[in-house]
């Protein structure tokens, strides 16, 4: 009888996760649609670039990969490019790891630490007391899955849609992402500030003349100045279920 109700956890924490992970896949279906335009220009077929996205997860970093391999660099500086652009993923990955029970498996993390993406891991944080490993599995796995798709499918269009279509679709990602945020900011005042400090100095980094660095550079140095202040002014106590 534990058994089964073990097995029942799996499947409905599956489940909940592929449903709750719907409207970022269909986010990420709009976005890779454009990327694979870019893919097609660097000479990607739609298999390629279907495993191309599957393997990497990051729009950011892909593009970046795709303007060295377009540029026919070598491997060791595409490896480089594309290892500052996706850094950020480093801290997600530690931040996330905080919200398993001690008691779960290392294999779990170790698969949920490949497809770590800013939408996920605001899923991901957002669970209230421990994450169960197969809740992020089901969103992860509807939402690489589009994506991958979706770059497949630019690659196939190419050039037919016009730009500005391209470019509407790719709106969809910010407000699904907005949608993930907005919540928790409700109910609690410290994540509103943090939200509300990190919009304002990204918004700074991007207008000031004097600072020149790259959107990935931007967001390590913000998550690391925000989280840091955050954490001393606004401590989150921690608290888990017994979920494994």
């Amino acid at each position: 009888m534990k058994e089964k109700k073990k097995d029942f956890t799996v499947k409905a924490d599956w489940l909940r996760g592929m449903k709750d992970g719907m409207p970022i896949a269909l986010g990420y279906m709009a976005v890779s649609f454009s990327l694979g335009i870019v893919m097609k220009k660097a000479g990607m077929n739609p298999f390629e670039g279907f495993l191309f996205s599957l393997l990497n997860l990051a729009s950011a970093g892909e593009y970046a990969a795709l303007q060295v391999i377009a540029a026919d660099a070598a491997y060791l500086e595409i490896a480089i490019v594309t290892l500052v652009a996706n850094a950020r993923y480093l801290l997600m990955s530690t931040a996330l790891s905080q919200k398993f029970n001690p008691k779960t498996p290392l294999i779990h993390r170790f698969f949920v630490g490949y497809g770590i993406t800013d939408e996920l891991f605001g899923l991901g944080i957002g669970e209230a007391g421990w994450l169960s490993p197969w809740y992020y599995y089901g969103a992860l796995g509807i939402s690489a899955l589009f994506w991958a798709l979706g770059s497949a499918g630019g690659i196939i269009a190419g050039n037919i849609l016009p730009a500005r279509i391209v470019q509407a679709l790719s709106v969809a990602l910010f407000g699904m992402f907005l949608a993930i945020i907005i919540p928790p900011a409700k109910h609690d005042k410290a994540v509103a500030a943090v939200v509300i400090c990190g919009f304002a100095l990204s918004f700074l980094f991007d207008r000031l003349p004097f600072i020149h660095v790259s959107s990935g550079t931007k967001t390590i140095i913000l998550t690391i100045l925000i989280a840091g202040i955050a954490s001393v002014i606004a401590p989150h106590e921690e608290t888990g279920g017994d979920q494994a």
